[in-house]
């Protein structure tokens, strides 16, 4: 019985966190777009446009700021999630569909993390990514060609940043949000099994004696 009571906790959390991930993930996406107004994705502008936004577009630095941090906290809450739904573990169609979204999901948050590294063309993103090229290069076989892609056949510049900013902004965000919503939806359709499962249970234990012993 502990166990039970505990299984549905699991899965209730579950479905609050994915809740918590789906809100963080449009709160990072509609910062993102707003941010796009006035960032310029280029080597030279790109720093000097997000100086401008935090100092001289009125409210600039807190939509910049939350998408840094709704960034930064969907990764953190992916992670707990995955936690939550290995230690709750349930063999059901609704369980494999969260968790193989649940999983897709946190990637997706990890690269789009990754791909926003170079796109404030500070010198501590400039030279991390400068340390992941050379890391994705020594990838047998497809490594140069990764490189080639990422910086566009050159060393990191401009292109270089248009590139991550189109992965970014076209690609992963909304591949992110897409399986945001699968991931919640899945949880929900769990949660409705769970409450019929309950409900057909404490129907049958309602049940008088007489037909108990009938049937």
């Amino acid at each position: 019985m502990q166990s039970t009571q505990f299984d549905r906790i699991l899965r209730r959390l579950a479905t609050i966190l994915s809740v918590v991930i789906l809100t963080l993930c449009l709160i990072d996406l509609t910062t993102g777009v707003l941010l796009s107004f006035y960032y310029e994705p280029t080597a030279g502008g790109a720093y000097k446009s997000l100086q401008m936004i935090d100092t001289q577009v009125p409210y600039g630095w807190l939509f910049h700021k939350t998408h840094d941090i709704a960034g930064n906290a969907v990764i953190a809450i992916a992670l707990i999630q995955i936690v939550v739904m290995f230690l709750g573990r349930q063999f059901r169609q609704s369980w494999l569909t969260a968790w193989i979204s649940g999983i897709l999901f946190t990637l997706s948050a990890i690269a789009l993390d990754w791909t926003a590294m170079l796109l404030d063309w500070t010198q501590e993103g400039y030279w991390r990514f400068s340390i992941e090229l050379g890391t994705i290069e020594a990838i047998p076989f497809i490594g140069g060609e990764l490189r080639d892609i990422l910086t566009g056949g050159g060393a990191i510049s401009t292109i270089t940043v248009q590139h991550l900013y189109a992965l970014n902004s076209y690609i992963i965000s909304p591949v992110a949000l897409f399986l945001a919503v699968v991931h919640l939806s899945a949880l929900l359709w769990q949660e409705r099994e769970m409450y019929a499962e309950k409900v057909s249970s404490s129907d049958y234990t309602q049940l008088p004696e007489a037909s108990l012993v009938e049937s």
